[in-house]
């Protein structure tokens, strides 16, 4: 995976930045960007993520690993919708593996530990027009600030099953 400091050094791949950042997507298809400067924020992209505060090493989470984040989620008029934070307890998921919304594992799988972003992500990669959790209107953009606490490497026979089938 390619690190922020790979990103501002030069060294990425070329043919994933755009003058709007790095396209965090497999296909290269322009819906994930991923900002190389801090506060920047294109609102036209599929989910945007600007850096709040970097994390304090270049790695970053492998699919599979086990994540724990603090976040909030907002609708794009600011009502806060959910926050782990009022819970008083960290969120927990097996990252890339589909448990959670398509925006938070391209997220958090470009984040190193202990980074907080703030990703702006339209329905297609939240919950589109089809299922909505309460407090979410259809068809919404979201806006979420995450905080990578930590993460683990997962290698439960399971979860090994579950990468390898």
């Amino acid at each position: 995976m390619t690190t922020d400091t790979e990103v501002k050094m030069g060294s990425a791949p070329t043919s994933n930045l755009t003058e709007h950042g790095q396209d965090l997507t497999p296909q290269q298809d322009g819906g994930v960007h991923k900002t190389t400067s801090p506060g920047v924020d294109h609102i036209g992209f599929q989910l945007n993520r600007v850096i709040k505060r970097p994390g304090d090493s270049g790695e970053t989470p492998m699919i599979g690993d086990k994540v724990y984040v603090h976040y909030t989620g907002r609708l794009l008029n600011g009502k806060k919708f959910d926050s782990s934070h009022d819970r008083g307890e960290p969120f927990t998921f097996n990252l890339g593996i589909g448990q959670m919304i398509k925006a938070w594992d391209l997220a958090v799988a470009s984040m190193s530990k202990g980074e907080v972003c703030e990703i702006t992500c339209k329905p297609e990669y939240t919950y589109g027009v089809s299922w909505n959790p309460p407090k979410i209107p259809p068809n919404s953009t979201l806006v979420f600030e995450i905080e990578l606490i930590n993460f683990k490497g997962n290698s439960s026979p399971k979860m090994v099953a579950l990468l390898e089938g």
